[in-house]
């Protein structure tokens, strides 16, 4: 959701006469597009503040006018503490303002009299509304957020208050973008939502869209051919989105977080379902795609979980088996219900559990990448690594790199999947016969 939020910063910045730079050094603006969700996520910003504040310096020192700012969700829930530590940010402005760009940098300029801008109220307006209606692409992929916010109330997790309620954006809004990509070369779209399987956004006639039916007619546009979806929520899932991935341009992959295998602990983390909903969810979806991939998230050393708790989650994983996954050790984060449970866990406790279930996960990954060798898969190319290798993906979201032509960069070819590292593969591009 951050890439897709700071590709559309630089989209409303584009009429002011901006373009985005690689470099810090030598900018008219730096903005630092943040993330509340991990560890320490304040102290991170603080330290790369003080990492770019030198470039500001410079650019004083040579009469130049550069505006930092602080951006997402960080700045949406520290926006004051921000401000105050760091007087030298001109904007400050959380994931829902960013849509008034040209007037916050009109006024940290001095345009109509210099003033600090601190922007951390949550818009009563459509935040897209004030989006541009047209996304820049970068390369044969690109995110669309389709859903943004969170009702669910896990109680580990800052969402709901950083990014607000669930909101759903019209469906018409949602297809013209993935047209205007499409044009621009995309060949694969993610639709994005912190829980983007409750999507229910309005067409034109004012009726509900379901996220299958997104996915449906977005399928009947020429030049796509990929779609995915991310994040999802197990209690959020309907049985017409799993019976979308029988379409063909409906990648056979599922990012579905469980966080835990212990029905006490998805209690506490008041997940509100239990791990046989889970179990349910994934019989459902290989019944109608076999060769599912299924990734998902996990929280190891929440409040209270016991070693007959982490089992718990160890055995889940082993009957799942996941192509893929993202695992943390549990972290308080201020504000939220589970910061102030007791039963905290020790330090290095967390740390062989999330060891032990990491070295799982690893071999999970490496057993699904090594089924895969020997066989021809299409692969969407998607860049040029520096050492100049094609990168793409598989269906099943695995990275491949391999020697190959540039020109087929944006391509969909056939791959032979001649080895793997474990985490990513290898291959050759299948030569066509010209008849």
């Amino acid at each position: 959701m951050n890439a897709y939020d700071s590709r559309k910063m630089a989209d409303v910045l584009i009429p002011m006469g901006y373009k985005e730079v690689t470099e810090a050094e030598g900018a008219d603006m730096i903005i630092l597009n943040t993330c509340h969700i991990r560890e320490k996520a304040t102290e991170k910003v603080f330290s790369e503040l003080g990492r770019l504040k030198k470039h500001k310096k410079q650019a004083e020192a040579e009469g130049r006018k550069m505006l930092m700012a602080v951006a997402g969700c960080v700045a949406q829930a520290e926006g004051d503490f921000i401000a105050e530590r760091a007087p030298y940010v001109d904007m400050v402005f959380g994931p829902q303002s960013f849509g008034t760009l040209p007037e916050m940098v009109a006024k940290a300029t001095g345009a109509y009299g210099k003033e600090r801008v601190i922007h951390t109220e949550f818009l009563e307006e459509d935040k897209f509304d004030k989006l541009p209606q047209e996304t820049t692409a970068d390369g044969a992929t690109a995110f669309i957020a389709v859903q943004e916010g969170c009702d669910k109330f896990c109680t580990f997790c800052v969402v709901p208050y950083t990014r607000g309620g669930e909101y759903s954006r019209r469906s018409q809004a949602i297809l013209d973008e993935v047209k205007s990509l499409r044009d621009q070369g995309v060949r694969e779209i993610s639709f994005l939502g912190q829980n983007v399987n409750a999507y229910h956004g309005l067409d034109t006639d004012g009726n509900d869209v379901s996220l299958a039916q997104l996915m449906m007619q977005a399928a009947d546009i020429d030049g796509i051919e990929r779609l995915r979806y991310t994040t999802s929520h197990p209690r959020d899932m309907q049985d017409d989105l799993i019976e979308a991935h029988a379409h063909p341009k409906v990648m056979p992959y599922l990012h579905l977080p469980v966080q835990s295998g212990s029905n006490k602990i998805l209690k506490a983390m008041n997940r509100k379902h239990e791990r046989d909903l889970y179990f349910e969810l994934i019989e459902k979806f290989r019944n109608v795609r076999p060769d599912m991939a299924i990734s998902g998230d996990f929280i190891v050393g929440f409040p209270g979980e016991t070693d007959a708790d982490f089992a718990d989650t160890m055995d889940l994983i082993k009957i799942i088996k996941y192509s893929s996954a993202y695992s943390f050790k549990y972290s308080q984060r201020p504000g939220t219900p589970a910061a102030t449970m007791g039963g905290l866990i020790r330090e290095e406790v967390k740390n062989e559990r999330l060891y032990e279930l990491q070295a799982l996960l690893a071999q999970q990954m490496r057993d699904f990448n090594e089924q895969t060798v020997g066989k021809t898969i299409p692969v969407l190319f998607d860049g040029v690594t520096d050492s100049g290798q094609l990168h793409g993906r598989t269906e099943y979201n695995q990275a491949i790199h391999l020697k190959g032509n540039a020109r087929l960069n944006g391509h969909i070819e056939d791959v032979l999947i001649t080895g793997t590292n474990g985490k990513s593969l290898d291959g050759d591009i299948v030569i066509k016969d010209v008849a």
